[in-house]
């Protein structure tokens, strides 16, 4: 029978300085008879650095508790009314009556008002006062004494500026009541568990290594509840940031024995929805710049926004800014630069000004290669969220509060807080709750990010 001579087994072992149990210095084949033992260095090499991703909800949100299975809160709607897509249904010698296609159910326009009526068929406007208000109909007389330019089927954008009345008359007829949307989000519960039996805690062997060069470390082998807790803070934001509303008939709704599975709404899919998204590449230009500009111009105006970006997106930031430099043409003379031999070349930027203040940022999630780094498919390349806060009317409190645009609400009460749960249960490790004869690390935590005003925010996508 020929015989085959195995290789010796593989070591991949860091002593720690004291006894505490970690992936690094677990020895699964242990033998005190071997002579193979290899030197080792005193701590673990960090070879993907800081791995954790969980920063960005942290440096732009806050938190607060809140006491229910639903948060609602109401924003600010429009102050003005402009209507797009009208139709000139009818002309006159004086007069023009316009139809709203843009889903409206009533117009808001009342007699006695001005309005600016600006044809997108012809690139003319007219000014005139509004004499008949009929559900989505309403009826002008111009102030020009040749009438108007618009021509029946003509769409039209229409928006008051202003009203007009006779002496002696009566006053308006019809208010307006203030627009306010209502927005609402539900949390979700977050769950993780680490788990040793009881055997393995009762069995660590702990063997103290010494290297020529002084360095000492112990080694041992049970899995580390360390990193259990680190993926865990990082899912607790990466749900905040990817959490989908289950919707009506969907399987998470209606897999047996799991009522209740009804996701939330996180920061992409709200920005998707009700924000600015910007498809098709980075904005690398400075037109392009200007489109994002235009579009803020039309939303709240927030004087800062902070871009979190991946790394193509900050380079090609980079790049457009370094090629407004007058002496650019290819090299590096941006700014007050001597061009030193000596001086190491800084060719990145904290942010710019553009009509806004703009600050830009590598946001690790979007770099991480075993998460949102490199996929393809509904590839994130960034989002701009706006700095500061803003005041909402909270349904719960039922009083105004000044909020951060990211604020994450917590469930908790007097009785129980489901910020961050942590405990011990089984039968080992100190723990005394079951005849489970192991230790079991149980994380829980239940909360929803409440993303208020998306209109100023902007999703950039491939």
């Amino acid at each position: 029978m020929a015989g085959t001579v195995q290789a010796s087994p593989g070591f991949q072992l860091t002593p720690t300085p004291t006894q505490v149990a970690i992936p690094g210095n677990y020895i699964s084949n242990f033998d005190f008879l071997s002579h193979e033992l290899p030197d080792t260095y005193e701590k673990e090499f960090e070879r993907y650095g800081n791995r954790s991703i969980a920063s960005f909800l942290r440096m732009v949100g806050a938190e607060s508790p809140s006491n229910s299975d639903l948060i609602k809160w109401s924003e600010q709607g429009r102050l003005h009314t402009k209507y797009a897509d009208c139709t000139v249904s009818a002309v006159g010698a004086d007069t023009a009556t316009v139809t709203i296609n843009s889903g409206a159910t009533a117009c808001t326009f009342r007699v006695g008002q001005t309005v600016l009526l600006s044809s997108n068929t012809n690139a003319t406007s007219d000014k005139a006062i509004i004499t008949a208000v009929s559900g989505l109909t309403f009826t002008v007389a111009y102030y020009a004494a040749a009438g108007g330019t618009i021509a029946v089927a003509d769409v039209v954008t229409a928006f008051v500026y202003g009203s007009e009345f006779k002496k002696g008359t009566t006053g308006m007829v019809g208010s307006l009541e203030a627009n306010s949307e209502i927005f609402d989000n539900s949390p979700i519960i977050i769950k993780d568990k680490y788990e040793v039996t009881g055997s393995d805690m009762a069995q660590i062997g702990w063997v103290e290594v010494t290297t020529e060069n002084g360095a000492t470390g112990y080694l041992w082998y049970m899995k580390s509840e360390h990193e259990t807790r680190l993926r865990f803070d990082d899912y607790l934001e990466m749900s905040m940031v990817e959490g989908v509303e289950a919707e009506a008939g969907s399987g998470a709704i209606d897999v047996t024995g799991n009522v209740g599975n009804k996701g939330t709404k996180g920061l992409f899919d709200v920005v998707e929805s009700r924000g600015n998204l910007w498809a098709g590449g980075n904005p690398s230009t400075l037109t392009e710049i200007d489109t994002i500009v235009e579009r803020l111009d039309k939303q709240g105006a927030i004087a800062e926004n902070v871009l979190f970006v991946d790394r193509q997106f900050g380079f090609d930031i980079d790049d457009m800014l370094a090629a407004q430099n007058a002496n650019y043409n290819g090299g590096t003379s941006f700014g007050l630069f001597d061009n030193d031999k000596d001086m190491a070349l800084n060719l990145g930027f904290d942010g710019f000004t553009r009509g806004y203040e703009f600050y830009k940022t590598d946001w690790k999630y979007l770099n991480d290669a075993t998460l949102r780094g490199g996929i393809v498919g509904g590839a994130v390349n960034g989002v701009m969220v706006p700095a500061g806060t803003m005041t909402v009317y909270d349904q719960v409190l039922g009083k105004n509060a000044k909020r951060p645009f990211l604020h994450v609400r917590y469930r908790e009460s007097q009785a129980e807080s489901r910020k961050y749960k942590t405990w011990i249960t089984g039968s080992a490790g100190g723990a005394q709750t079951s005849d489970l004869d192991a230790m079991e690390v149980n994380y829980l935590s239940e909360r929803a990010l409440c993303t208020l005003g998306a209109n100023n925010f902007f999703l950039f996508k491939d």
